[in-house]
């Protein structure tokens, strides 16, 4: 008992340490945007604000300092695109991997997650002249194939693998109540699914939303510029303030931490317990 308790301690201190040192950027993060201008370049720097003010969030969501709703709606638009395709796309072809049998599955399969085997600095100038050729530069569509491209195949993994722990028997007594293939995978498959869709969704919503690279490379116009790109723009500029940027890097965060509360359950669920009787 006594040994059991050690390790629970030990356990929980660890978990304690990973959780506070994870959270430490945001709390100095939320704490800077709250300072006023001099308390955010005191020094000592201040750990807990002697005098807070709202008034850096205000002027970031303030259209004449910083177009942050613009910028909002475009990173908001590409991600839950990108998103929304991964999670339709990835999921048929994660069940043909998984279910399916026909020539060269084994080597799609094992051949996907190649591309993350180069730095994606290496597949800027390919994708740059595709994206110009057929005449989407600076067009948000343009991050959404670019997105799509570099998270399909961590998608088909995450499906592939998800799908193939779902029991054969539950297609096979479908099929038999005259379910088609289509009706199989939609009506029982899908559902099933729920929790490895929901993580895939909120992965590649993440990535999406998050993209520096190719939106700083495929998008110039301000209207079609997404937040990371808006927050360089931010920094070089003659409103650029400490507080001004970390309420920004905040509201920037807010979105991603709130899609992972809604999915949070979908992802720790269970749904496929239970789906057979032995």
């Amino acid at each position: 008992m006594k040994a059991k308790m050690v390790k629970n301690v030990i356990l929980n201190t660890i978990v304690f340490i990973v959780v506070a040192t994870t959270l430490l950027p945001f709390y100095f993060m939320l704490t800077t945007a709250l300072k006023t201008n001099k308390g955010s370049v005191a020094f000592p720097p201040q750990i807990f604000p002697t005098e807070m003010t709202l008034q850096h969030f205000m002027d970031v969501l303030n259209p004449a300092i910083f177009p942050f709703w613009r910028y909002f709606f475009n990173s908001l638009q590409v991600a839950f695109t990108t998103a929304l395709l991964a999670v339709i796309i990835g999921s048929m072809g994660a069940y043909s991997l998984a279910k399916l049998d026909f020539p060269g599955r084994k080597l799609i399969q094992e051949g996907s997650l190649v591309v993350y085997m180069f730095s994606g600095i290496l597949l800027v100038v390919p994708l740059f002249k595709i994206i110009s050729g057929i005449g989407l530069y600076d067009n948000k569509f343009a991050l959404v194939i670019t997105c799509l491209v570099t998270t399909l195949p961590a998608t088909l993994f995450m499906l592939s693998s998800y799908f193939t722990s779902i029991p054969v028997s539950l297609e096979e007594a479908a099929m038999i109540d005259g379910l088609s293939r289509f009706q199989v995978i939609y009506k029982i498959v899908m559902p099933l699914s729920i929790p490895a869709i929901m993580s895939v969704f909120a992965y590649v919503f993440m990535i999406a939303w998050n993209d520096f690279l190719f939106s700083s490379i495929l998008l110039s116009t301000p209207d079609n510029m997404t937040l990371p790109i808006g927050l360089r723009q931010l920094f070089s500029s003659k409103d650029y303030v400490w507080g001004r940027m970390m309420a920004a890097s905040f509201l920037t965060a807010v979105p991603v931490v709130f899609m992972f509360s809604l999915v949070e359950r979908f992802i720790t669920g269970g749904l496929v317990a239970g789906g057979v009787k032995e």
